[in-house]
């Protein structure tokens, strides 16, 4: 008895479309972007955030040519609790032999009789500081503005090294400024007194504007000194 092999029909075979495989280099693409778009913005907030604060912690006693007292508010001559804190501030550093002068800036507001340099300069007169040796500077209505009007007095006197004296939380963005002037400046903020506190707000509002004029504002100065 002859066995037949019965044969199966083979298989159909199944034609599997496969979409393309992606650009190898696609994942990283996106990490890229995810960090310049994400990431690297909060590592350069967060760093300016604590470039801010320990700028305002800063108690640089180097000697210098003057001491510059960046403006506040003064009321018909008398300066306001955050100038007379400043002023306090210059003077103890005077008295300590930091500088040989005191520079006070700031102009007025419309309407105002004085300045908040000329305000600033009396008051350090009144608390016996020679009137040689306090210069005030009666123009400029921002940090910058003031900064610039000392670099033009400080160069027709050949002083090139100052003590820049503010708020802590001011005081990263004022340092920022006066070396793009081009002065060798050294900090030294207020530690008592009305602003001399750093608080959240006042660390955030100028992380900011110190961010900005890092970025952006920097370009448009022109070196007053050197």
């Amino acid at each position: 008895m002859h066995e037949r092999t019965l044969q199966r029909a083979p298989d159909q075979l199944q034609v599997v479309r496969r979409d393309p495989k992606p650009y190898p280099g696609w994942r990283a693409m996106v990490m890229i972007m995810i960090f310049v778009i994400v990431v690297f913005p909060v590592i350069v907030a967060v760093g300016s955030w604590s470039y801010v604060n320990s700028v305002g912690q800063a108690n640089d006693r180097t000697k210098t040519d003057a001491i510059v007292v960046l403006g506040a508010a003064q009321f018909n001559g008398t300066p306001s609790p955050v100038l007379r804190a400043r002023l306090a501030h210059a003077l103890d550093l005077y008295q300590s032999g930091i500088a040989p002068r005191i520079i006070t800036v700031g102009g007025n507001q419309p309407g105002d009789q004085y300045t908040e340099a000329g305000a600033g300069r009396q008051w350090l007169i009144e608390q016996g500081v020679p009137q040689s040796d306090v210069v005030a500077v009666k123009t400029g209505s921002d940090t910058l503005g003031s900064l610039q009007s000392v670099a033009t007095v400080a160069e027709q006197n050949g002083w090139t090294s100052i003590t820049v004296d503010s708020d802590p939380a001011h005081m990263a963005r004022s340092m920022a400024m006066a070396h793009r002037i081009g002065f060798d400046a050294h900090a030294n903020p207020t530690k008592s007194g009305d602003g001399s506190t750093l608080t959240d707000e006042y660390v955030f509002r100028e992380t900011g504007a110190y961010l900005a004029f890092e970025v952006l504002g920097q370009w448009g100065v022109d070196r007053g000194i050197g």
